[in-house]
């Protein structure tokens, strides 16, 4: 069997499998299942949320041979099918525009349209990171995404959606995708790690979602590298575990800095950054670990230090224990000074590459900070 990564592996192949973009799945499938599809379609979005995916599976569905009357889902069992998903359907075109920008490579385009479909009963073009196309190639497109021959379907794709000429938005329907939340993701990553049968720890899964900024393919990914690394782990895979492979800083270092802060040691926590300093750890990357920790402490405060860990959806990856120490260590500093001490520490931040000494900045700010 094919050794895959994770996001080839479970790659969504129909219409239902595709988590969080219910607006753009919803509306091409009634189009699909009324015959009446679009002749050229534009995804926008963040990289990783599915949008070669759909565009795909639009493939599939418009050709497919099964495909039930009131459905728009396709088989996945035909041989159209089939030929597409392995990557062989010789009607089924897909551009990179990132490297195939130029006039030439849409005039080769726009003469293989005239030809109908060696087998598929529809050309489907995908052209992927359809900005980086150049003036003259977009120019050029224009006039088929106007008047495509009825055997074709286009599909554009982009990561930068104010770089598309209005006059090529205007000839597709366009189709906005989003980042998945983090219960979105979180749950997705849990079906994948059910599916490989590992056991992983719903804070570790958090961690992995948070890391990968909203991406499916970037989760994914995240967590394919992670179940090599636990190999045959018999134990469950922790949210430690994930720290320590993201190289991130522990939050009970955070937590101990915070502390020290919420005790008014200035001393204590300048020798405590220097210490983590001499241990190797990235100061930069230290800061947004110290402002991303105290951020959700302000989140708590906000929302009432009273809640439970379940109560708040906004606080994530952090363990039961974790939890309350960032609650006791909120009820102790008010929402007043943890708004003054994020603000010293963005500040600081902003310093951190200009300075001679890097962690000069973050000791300011830890003064300033104890002194509130």
């Amino acid at each position: 069997m094919e050794n895959l990564v994770l996001y080839r592996k479970y790659r969504p192949q129909t219409f239902s499998d595709i988590i969080g973009q219910e607006h753009v799945t919803q509306t091409i499938s009634n189009e699909i299942k009324s015959g009446q599809t679009a002749h050229a379609y534009l995804f926008s979005g963040p990289r990783g949320c599915g949008k070669t995916t759909t565009a795909r599976i639009i493939a599939k569905a418009v050709n497919c041979l099964n495909r039930e009357k009131e459905s728009a889902e396709p088989c996945n069992e035909c041989a159209n099918c089939v030929e597409i998903q392995s990557g062989r359907a010789m009607d089924l075109i897909e551009i990179d525009a990132a490297s195939h920008r130029g006039i030439d490579d849409i005039r080769e385009l726009r003469e293989g349209i005239k030809f109908a479909p060696t087998k598929l009963k529809y050309k489907v073009f995908i052209i992927d990171e359809c900005h980086q196309l150049s003036k003259d190639a977009a120019n050029a497109l224009l006039k088929t995404l106007e008047e495509p021959p009825a055997h074709a379907i286009f599909v554009l794709a982009t990561t930068e959606l104010h770089k598309i000429l209005p006059t090529i938005m205007s000839r597709c329907q366009r189709f906005d995708f989003r980042k998945l939340s983090l219960s979105e993701l979180t749950g997705r990553l849990q079906k994948l790690a059910d599916s490989e049968k590992t056991k992983i720890e719903k804070t570790a899964l958090e961690l992995i979602a948070l890391s990968s900024g909203g991406s499916v393919r970037d989760a994914e990914s995240l967590l394919g590298q992670i179940l090599m690394i636990a190999g045959q782990k018999k134990t469950a895979i922790t949210a430690q575990d994930i720290r320590q492979f993201l190289g991130m800083t522990e939050t009970k270092s955070a937590a101990d800095l915070a502390g020290l802060i919420a005790q008014k040691k200035p001393s204590e926590a300048v020798a405590y950054l220097n210490d983590i300093v001499q241990r190797g750890y990235d100061i930069a990357e230290y800061g947004k670990n110290l402002l991303s920790y105290l951020r959700q402490a302000l989140i708590l405060t906000i929302a009432g230090a009273k809640e439970t860990k379940n109560d708040n959806f906004m606080i994530v990856g952090l363990t039961d224990e974790e939890f309350e120490i960032l609650r006791a260590q909120t009820l102790a500093m008010g929402e007043a000074k943890i708004k003054k001490t994020i603000e010293a520490l963005l500040e600081a931040q902003s310093r951190i590459k200009y300075s001679p000494i890097p962690q000069l900045p973050l000791e300011i700010a830890l003064v300033e900070s104890c002194s509130l």
